[in-house]
């Protein structure tokens, strides 16, 4: 069993490619003013090695300044990648992050195109195929070796997907709580779009995200349900995050479920015992359609494990790693 540190990294170097003002309080100055209302303490550390790098698509004339958490140190060994959530960004991994990085490990926290907090005042797409051609050309600008890719919920159905199409980029997958059985964002493709703006509207409410904290999460206590609220919607008060959720919500979303059985990286399946918001029956049908896969169950933990249980999350990455190397 490998042994970890507890303690989270908090310095970072500015690389020379990225663009970022650092305010007088040690934050991104692109990060909302908001950021100081949050009490968690590594959730404040981890936004503030936010960056922004130029990433160039084919889908619009200039580059796309896309956030992200780069490694606090490179290696020779394939890099972790680490996804997040749907309409989330890459403080969910507040907790892991810094556990993976103590261990030795190449770890980069990667905001999915149309969430998080890179700068999209173009209003780029944000469809399935933008967000995969927007990861893809991410890696070969700045990550350049194939990859262990990690994909939480919703983000399990992006790593499918960036998988299927770009298989020797990815050298082995972590799929945690996977979303992957849904068939797109369903009646929300036929709304008007007035409609569309009102249903997102809500996402970003303070009840709202209080209450998926209560369903996500197995023991959370009210002070930490309401903090991670306000953790969880930070980004949405970028100016352009309604138009970019309602563009992605109206083109229809992530259906992988036929493409799980092209996976054929190596590929481990991590899942709360106690999910409420997706069935664990999902993971034994999941584990049976991947071909190369192994699960491990986390007991009284709930639909992000990488935030209610953080050490057994990065345990189980790293064993998994180290089985290729035993």
């Amino acid at each position: 069993m490998p042994v970890l540190a507890t303690e989270a990294a908090s310095g970072w170097i500015l690389g020379p490619r990225a663009r970022v003002r650092v305010s007088g309080n040690g934050f991104p100055s692109f990060i909302p003013k908001e950021v100081e209302r949050i009490r968690d303490l590594a959730a404040r550390e981890l936004a503030k090695r936010i960056e922004r790098l130029p990433v160039k698509v084919s889908f619009t004339n200039s580059s796309i300044m896309s956030s992200c958490v780069k490694p606090s140190q490179r290696r020779g060994k394939e890099p972790i990648v680490l996804l997040h959530g749907f309409d989330s960004s890459c403080l969910e991994w507040r907790y892991t992050l810094p556990l993976l990085e103590d261990a030795g490990l190449e770890t980069w926290a990667v905001d999915i195109l149309g969430w998080g907090f890179s700068d999209l005042e173009m209003l780029p797409p944000s469809n399935v195929a933008a967000k995969r051609e927007h990861l893809f050309q991410l890696w070969r600008l700045y990550i350049k070796r194939p990859m262990v890719l990690v994909g939480p919920s919703l983000g399990a159905a992006v790593a499918i997907d960036f998988a299927a199409n770009h298989p020797e980029e990815v050298s082995k997958l972590v799929l945690i709580d996977a979303s992957v059985y849904a068939e797109g964002t369903g009646t929300m493709t036929k709304l008007p779009r007035a409609l569309a703006y009102a249903g997102v509207f809500l996402l970003k409410s303070i009840p709202l995200r209080f209450y998926a904290n209560t369903l996500a999460f197995n023991k959370v206590s009210f002070g930490s349900a309401l903090d991670w609220a306000n953790v969880g919607r930070l980004h949405c008060l970028l100016p352009w995050w309604e138009d970019t959720t309602v563009d992605f919500m109206v083109s229809g979303g992530y259906n992988v479920s036929s493409q799980i059985k092209q996976i054929k990286q190596k590929s481990l399946i991590i899942w709360g015992e106690d999910d409420q918001i997706i069935s664990s029956t999902n993971a034994l049908r999941l584990q049976k359609e991947l071909q190369n896969s192994v699960l491990h169950r986390i007991p009284e933990c709930g639909h992000i494990p990488h935030v209610e249980k953080p050490m057994s999350v990065a345990e189980s990455i790293l064993e998994f790693l180290q089985g290729d190397h035993s």
